[in-house]
Order: structure tokens, then C-alpha cells, then sequence
């Protein structure tokens, strides 16, 4: 090949050509605000906007593209948008929604967006990651093996997780739903398992007690809050379950365990109602959007145990949803019902006769967790089940009167003791141990003679000694969760002990009127 001009000029000339290229303006696409109000915003002249896409405002707002037409588009705003106002420029970034992941959030309150909320310096991420991302396909999951001890009697010996399940928690407002899930989320406290809560449209009062409480009883540098408050724009709302399950799936595809708090579906369904609403979705049933259901789906699917040739890691999550007069068939109770393992449901006439967490074990099932429950309680529940049961179709006939025989009598007295061992107060998630050393006592019938009030003193008896005084059994119960003969023995008499000594001062504090 013969080169018509010397190398030396070719090679100059090709070098001003590259410069030229450096130096050339890049095109931009610039939209117009058509109209603004309500957290949603229609925008024109941005045609090669992707869905999902993020879009900057001239004043340094956020949006996200959440339906596209041929000459315009809907965005949901992320941020405050005081200062936009119709003819307001807008402006493609390329990029979809990320939030920061990593180590570096342990222990931070964000928004959805990563941005930090109490106060400290910005957040170290290890990178971005997409907030929407595919579920786990099938070949990719493993069985879920491993219990989630939430720390509660009444959850662990009846409707127990896994790691790696979906459990709803459903009940009416101001039942104590929140309650159950921030008692799990302290009982991970000596575990490997890093806890994420996302707040959504709660008020800012809600999530602050939420966090202290963690801060006093739990393990808050291994948590993370991912907060949409009730006064953020209403996309920073809709986006929270879905930033927040990211930053639980970077830990279980490192291998790790994670659980995803919530909190709850149900706000999060309205928001997106709204959203569609204003953007001229078409409404279905009660108003909702034809694909809400695809909503939780997609997001609960990413719920997962993986396989041991991915990590092995896990991902449990605990949406929360609320009710109307306890109607489980709404059509976003039905929805989540329909895509989770199992739900916890806690009733009002439970919480208001003061039977703390109200969970109505007759309703609530777990579809997984059986398959999962520590060994040391899963032969001790199983009888439990059995007398709950009974003592719950006998306890209607005493309501209205009616005479019974010594036998039923006992049956009601026994199940009324264990009923008082299945409540607990707030905050105070019990070790397996002290929860095997309970229900082995009631089993037995050790405190079928005790008197009822007496029953919380009696656990607390239990709760002060059996660590000091049985230290190898509370180990081996805690660290393998299996219950050996020797350590039944061991707790059987242990639990009689203390059984004995418990009634016999307060028999002698009776008889000495004290």
C-alpha cells in the first residue's frame, strides 16, 4: 500500500482529527415541565427517555421516568420540587435509579436515594447498584433449612421462619405490628445476620422510636434505615421497599444473611396508586392499578436462600401490611397473602385484653418455617399446638357460663398458664434456652398450680438464673440449637427448681400477709 502523502503529515492530520473529536460539543437533550404538582411532573421534548430513567431539573431536583407516551412523558419526582415550575428545564442522565451498597452503610439512616439522614457524613459505598433488579431464578435458590429465631414463644414454637422466607405481618393499626418485627430485629443482635428496616410514609416520631429501641436493646452498627418519611416526595416513598431490598441483596450475595424489614406494603400500594392516578394509569379494583400485584411481587420475589455454589447466602423479609376491621379478603391483604410463605396475624381484641405480641395463632400459618424450626422447641411445640387448640375451643363455653368438669377445668387452667407464657413484654426477645426451659415447664405441668399473675415473676426467675447456673446447656442450646437428653434432663430439673422454690415463698410471703 502506497501512501499518497509522507507518514508524518498523515500521522499530524490524524491527531487534529482526534483533537477536533475531543473538542466537539456533545448534543443534550432538553425537556420542558408541561405540567407540575402532587410528586408527579409531565414532561415534553425528551424522547429517547428510558422507563426508570433518572431526569435532572435546572434546580438540582430528581425525577424518575415512570410512564412514557410518543410526545411526552410521566416523571415521579425523589426530591423537593418547590422551585419547578411549568417551562422548568429537564435533563436526561442516562442512567436508572442506583443506590449506594457496601459495608460502609452499617449503622446510617439514608433516604432511598443514599443520602444520609442523621446527621453524619456522606455515606461510603462499596458501589451502585440498580434498585430494581431480577429475582433469583429457581436453579439459583436452595431449600430454606435455617431458622430465623425471632425471640418470640408464641412466633418461634408455632409459626417459625427460615432464612430465606417471606413473612407477612398483618393486623390492624395500632396492634403491634411493628412491634414484632423490631423484636426480631434485636434478637439478631448476637448473630450473623445484618438487619435492614425501610420506614414508608411513617412519621419521622415512628421511625425515631423505631431506632432508638434498636439502639438501647439491639445491635444498631449492624442495621441500616432506609426512610421514605411521610413528608418526602411521594417517589422517594415508592422507590424505599426497592432501594432497601438492594442493599439487603448486596449482603446475601456475598454470602452473608440479611433480613428486610417493611414497613409497610400497604402505605406503599396507596403511594403508587396515587402516583398512577395522577398519571393517568387506568384504575382497577378499588382503584389500584392493574399491576400493583406485579408490584409486591417483583419486589418479595428477590426474597431468597441461594445456592451453596453462589454463597449460600440469605434474604428474609418481613413485609407488614395493615387491615380494616381485621378484613384479610382487601385486595392488597389478599395480594400479599397470595405471594408470601406464610402470615402472622395479630388481632385487636388480643392486643386490647393485654395478650402481648397479639398473634392470632389460630389464623396465622407459616408455609415454610415448619421445615426450618430449631430442634430443641420443634418437639416440644408440637403438643404445645395441641393444647393451645384445645384450650381455645374450651374457653368459649366459660365465657357464657357454662358448668364444666374437673378435667375441662384443668384443661382451661393449664391453657391459661400458656397463654401467659406466650406473651412477653417489648423489647425483651428470650434466648432459645430460656424459651425451651419455659416450655418444658408448662409441659410438665409444673405451673399448672401456680398462680396466673405469678407467671411473668416466675420467667423472670428463670431469665437471672438459668445463665449462671446451667451455663453448658445454655450454650450448647443457643450455638446448635438441638436439645440433647442430658440437656432435657438438665433444664427439666432445673425448671422443677425453681418451679418448687418459686411457690414456696410465695406461700410463705401469703401466710405471712406480705
Amino acid at each position: 500500500m502506497v501512501l499518497e502523502t509522507p507518514l508524518s503529515d498523515w500521522i499530524s492530520g490524524a491527531r487534529d482529527r482526534l483533537e477536533q473529536t475531543r473538542l466537539a460539543p456533545e448534543l443534550e437533550q432538553v425537556g420542558r415541565v408541561e405540567q407540575i404538582g402532587d410528586g408527579v411532573a409531565h414532561v415534553s421534548g425528551l424522547g429517547q427517555t428510558r422507563l426508570d430513567e433518572l431526569l435532572r431539573f435546572e434546580d438540582g431536583s430528581m425525577g424518575m421516568a415512570m410512564t412514557i407516551a410518543e410526545d411526552s412523558l410521566g416523571c415521579v419526582l425523589l426530591s423537593p420540587y418547590e422551585e419547578i415550575t411549568a417551562g422548568s428545564r429537564v435533563f436526561n442522565t442516562g442512567t436508572i435509579a442506583r443506590v449506594p451498597v457496601g459495608d460502609g452503610l452499617l449503622g446510617r439512616i439514608i433516604s432511598p436515594l443514599g443520602e444520609p439522614l442523621d446527621g453524619g457524613p456522606p455515606v461510603v459505598a462499596a458501589r451502585y447498584d440498580p434498585i430494581e433488579k431480577p429475582a433469583p431464578g429457581i436453579v439459583d435458590r436452595d431449600l430454606v433449612t435455617e431458622p430465623l429465631l425471632t425471640g418470640l414463644t408464641v412466633v418461634d414454637a408455632m409459626i417459625p421462619l427460615g432464612r430465606g422466607q417471606r413473612q407477612l405481618i398483618i393486623g390492624d393499626r395500632k396492634t403491634g405490628k411493628t412491634s414484632i418485627a423490631v423484636d426480631t430485629i434485636i434478637n439478631q443482635r448476637d448473630t450473623d445476620v445484618v438487619c435492614i428496616y425501610a420506614s414508608i410514609g411513617q412519621k419521622s416520631s415512628t421511625v425515631s422510636r423505631v431506632v432508638e429501641s434498636i439502639r438501647a436493646h439491639g445491635a444498631i452498627d449492624r442495621c441500616i434505615f432506609v426512610v421514605g418519611a411521610a413528608d418526602a416526595a411521594p417517589g422517594a416513598q415508592w422507590i424505599t421497599p426497592f432501594a432497601a431490598c438492594s442493599i439487603a441483596e448486596y449482603f446475601r450475595d456475598r454470602g452473608q444473611h440479611a433480613l428486610l424489614v417493611m414497613d409497610d406494603l400497604t402505605k406503599h400500594a396507596m403511594v403508587y396508586r396515587q402516583l398512577s392516578l395522577l398519571l393517568r394509569k387506568p384504575p382497577g379494583r378499588e382503584a389500584y392499578p392493574g399491576d400493583v400485584f406485579y408490584l409486591h411481587s417483583r419486589l418479595l420475589e428477590r426474597a431468597a436462600k441461594l445456592a451453596p455454589d453462589l454463597g449460600g447466602g440469605s434474604l428474609t423479609a418481613l413485609p407488614i401490611a395493615e387491615t380494616q376491621a381485621e378484613n384479610l379478603t382487601a385486595y392488597i391483604p389478599t395480594n400479599l397473602i397470595s405471594i408470601t410463605d406464610g402470615q402472622i396475624i395479630v388481632g385487636q381484641k388480643l392486643f386490647y385484653e393485654g395478650q402481648k405480641p397479639a398473634v392470632n395463632v389460630g389464623l396465622s400459618v407459616s408455609r415454610v418455617g415448619g421445615a426450618t424450626q430449631a430442634k430443641a422447641i420443634k418437639s416440644l411445640a408440637q403438643s404445645l399446638k395441641l393444647d393451645y387448640a384445645q384450650y381455645l375451643e374450651l374457653e368459649i363455653f366459660t365465657r357464657f357460663g357454662a358448668m364444666v368438669d374437673d378435667k375441662t377445668a384443668r384443661t382451661i387452667a393449664h391453657g391459661r398458664r400458656l397463654r401467659a407464657i406466650l406473651a412477653q413484654p417489648e423489647y425483651q426477645p428470650l434466648p432459645l434456652s430460656l424459651q425451651v426451659a419455659l416450655l418444658l415447664a408448662i409441659s410438665d405441668g409444673m405451673l399448672d398450680e401456680m398462680p396466673l399473675p405469678d407467671i411473668p415473676k416466675f420467667r423472670e426467675m428463670l431469665a437471672q438464673r438459668l445463665p449462671s447456673q446451667r451455663p453448658n446447656v445454655v450454650a450448647e442450646i443457643d450455638k446448635t440449637h438441638a436439645l440433647s437428653d442430658e440437656a432435657r434432663d438438665a433444664l427439666r430439673e432445673f425448671a422443677r427448681s425453681c418451679a418448687d422454690e418459686f411457690n414456696r415463698i410465695h406461700r410463705a410471703e401469703g401466710a405471712s400477709g406480705g
